[in-house]
């Protein structure tokens, strides 16, 4: 089969302690979608994985003098010393053409667990830097990325001159700053607002639109040749 002939591949990197969760279902209804549109669909799911954070030390070779993470990532991918767990997720990042973030907003950021594996997975030399660039020079150039997300508070929270705000001021930091800054062009987000607050038949409603979104989003996502 040659590589036009083979299914587009996404990942999903899900971020929720509670299985049963709106969050949980949220991914799952996505999960779908990408399947029936011709998608194969990696899952990780980081809680459930006891994915550790914190990028550290221990994690690389002893190095004399003080510890500079992103040049310690760099030196890691050179000498093929990356951490086993970070070396497969990267892998499974970079075999990917569209990586979905699902996670429930939380302090109006990603959660710690999802933040943390950003900080070691996106490894310099590995999706930027080293070999590449940023933005269109990364690895990750020509694939897509999307956020699929909960919140709290109501739509009308998050728009211009609501009680906090657009959403896409809470969203740059993400879009622009990882995102973009290693090559993926983005998507529209899929939100589901406050679905606590919602009635079972709600939120039955509300999956069916992200399924609906995400089947959307499956078309404007096949691979890209560089």
């Amino acid at each position: 089969m040659s590589t036009f002939d083979a299914a587009p591949t996404a990942l999903i990197v899900h971020a929720h302690p509670e299985p049963h969760s709106f969050s949980t279902a949220q991914m799952a209804t996505a999960a779908q979608a990408l399947r029936d549109a011709g998608f194969r669909v990696d899952v990780l799911d980081l809680y459930s994985e006891a994915w550790a954070p914190v990028l550290g030390c221990e994690e690389f070779a002893p190095v004399e003098g003080p510890f500079k993470p992103q040049a310690e990532q760099r030196r890691a991918v050179r000498d093929g010393t990356l951490d086993a767990a970070v070396k497969a997720h990267l892998d499974r990042l970079l075999a990917a053409d569209l990586l979905v973030l699902s996670f429930p907003m939380w302090w109006f950021s990603l959660p710690a667990i999802l933040k943390g594996w950003v900080d070691r997975v996106f490894v310099m030399g590995g999706v930027f830097g080293g070999d590449y660039g940023l933005f269109g020079d990364a690895a990750l150039a020509g694939k897509r990325a999307m956020l699929l997300f909960t919140t709290g508070g109501p739509s009308e929270s998050f728009r211009p001159g609501g009680a906090f705000g657009s959403m896409d001021d809470f969203l740059f930091h993400i879009h622009r700053g990882m995102l973009e800054f290693v090559g993926y062009r983005v998507l529209d987000p899929v939100v589901t607002y406050g679905p606590a607050r919602m009635t079972d038949e709600e939120r039955a409603a509300a999956l069916e639109t992200v399924r609906d979104s995400v089947a959307r989003a499956a078309a404007d996502s096949q691979p890209t040749v560089r």
